[in-house]
């Protein structure tokens, strides 16, 4: 019996919650996502066709925006997992990443160039550098490994979730406002300040027992880390440089025949697919372990890839973008419940940065050379590079048992 007074372990309470528990931390990060992700994804379906229709940008100019907005905003995860491991303070970081993210997208409103366009997308990235790897590092640190394939594919879940009803918002509006982009932009303010306030009033957390002192700048090493995490970072960078960003994929849904108004509901179909598989497949991961769902997520976006390389018919294009958010429950929480299982927590902001840097800055190249092959060879052989990426990642898995 519990002695009065005695502190209670957190770790040993969870073991004992229910299936579908869950901490009410998880429970406000998830609701965090929601909000941020249906904000961000009233924008991001339609950026790409503001940019080619409105702004007149060419495919290639769409890839050096978006390789250059996510590798360079990228270093700040570095910094901020870092950070995160050396105070053991993971709500300001977030409250600042969550914050300047949606502060600035008012700001597409009133662009009229790509440049503006390039300048606010970056302002919004650097806020998800700021955030990511100290909320990671938070769910990882408020769960026990037998739950944390849960935990972080509930957070998942949400984001995909929120990025759902994001495109179908704006398919609403646009269809009532005669393709207003400008008002969507407006309008995805109201559930950005809302996943703010969540932070602001009910995000608690306990501080880290684990923090220690680092003077030297933040940077890319692996000091302290293992070789499982090592060889895990390089094989996901090198998987990264095939995976482009996803305006390649509402470019590509517009090139196939979808009509303009009709492609944030793809991208609707897209993420409620995410969302529904996230959670069960986190689950799964719990039981069976990371790695083999891990290299099945490879494989699948492998034929996805292709898929889209390859499609001529509007109606698979529907059916791609359901399977590609099936891809994203097989890889985007587990990756993280993995780093978690493998690195010590006081050094899990570190690696979550380190993570997130190396995987980050792939993005620039993946989108720049997208856009190249796309223009200079079409569609197809720049989707078939990204699936042949993938196929050696997943054999490197494999080969290498990490």
């Amino acid at each position: 019996m519990q002695n009065e007074g005695e502190d209670v372990d957190p770790m040993a309470q969870a073991k004992k919650r229910k299936l579908f528990a869950m901490n009410p931390v998880i429970i406000v990060l998830g609701l965090v996502s929601f909000f941020t992700d249906m904000s961000s994804n009233m924008i991001v379906p339609i950026l790409p066709l503001y940019l080619t229709t409105v702004l007149h940008v060419q495919v290639q100019s769409i890839g050096i925006i978006e390789g250059i907005v996510e590798s360079t905003a990228s270093i700040l995860k570095l910094y901020s997992g870092r950070i995160t491991d050396r105070v053991g303070k993971h709500k300001i970081l977030m409250l600042i990443g969550y914050g300047l993210s949606n502060l600035t997208k008012p700001f597409f409103a009133l662009s009229a160039s790509w440049e503006q366009v390039l300048m606010i997308r970056f302002s919004d990235r650097f806020g998800k550098g700021i955030r990511t790897s100290p909320r990671d590092a938070l769910i990882a640190n408020s769960t026990i490994k037998e739950e944390r394939g849960k935990a972080f594919g509930f957070r998942r879940a949400m984001d995909a979730l929120g990025a759902a009803l994001g495109p179908l918002v704006a398919f609403g509006v646009l269809a009532m406002s005669a393709n207003n982009y400008r008002l969507v932009f407006w309008l995805s303010v109201i559930p950005g300040i809302l996943a703010v306030a969540l932070i602001v009033f009910f995000l608690k957390e306990k501080k880290s027992s684990n923090t220690g002192k680092q003077s030297k700048l933040p940077q890319i090493e692996f000091k302290n880390l293992n070789r499982r995490f090592i060889w895990f970072s390089l094989i996901s960078t090198l998987f990264a440089v095939g995976n482009f960003s996803d305006a390649f994929l509402a470019l590509r849904a517009l090139d196939a025949g979808i009509l303009p108004a009709l492609i944030p509901l793809a991208f609707f179909a897209f993420n409620m697919s995410s969302s529904i598989f996230s959670m069960p497949v986190g689950m799964l991961s719990d039981r069976i372990g990371r790695r083999p769902v891990l290299i099945s997520g490879f494989f699948i976006f492998a034929l996805i890839y292709f898929g889209f390389g390859m499609v001529k018919s509007v109606a698979w294009i529907w059916v791609l973008f359901v399977l590609y958010g099936i891809y994203y429950a097989f890889t985007e929480g587990i990756q993280k419940a993995y780093i978690a299982d493998i690195v010590p927590e006081g050094l899990r902001g570190t690696a979550m940065g380190t993570y997130n840097a190396l995987t980050g800055l792939a993005a620039l190249p993946a989108s720049i050379i997208a856009g190249f092959l796309w223009q200079t060879f079409g569609p197809g052989v720049a989707f078939s590079t990204s699936s042949i990426i993938a196929i050696l990642a997943a054999l490197l898995m494999m080969i290498f048992r990490i």
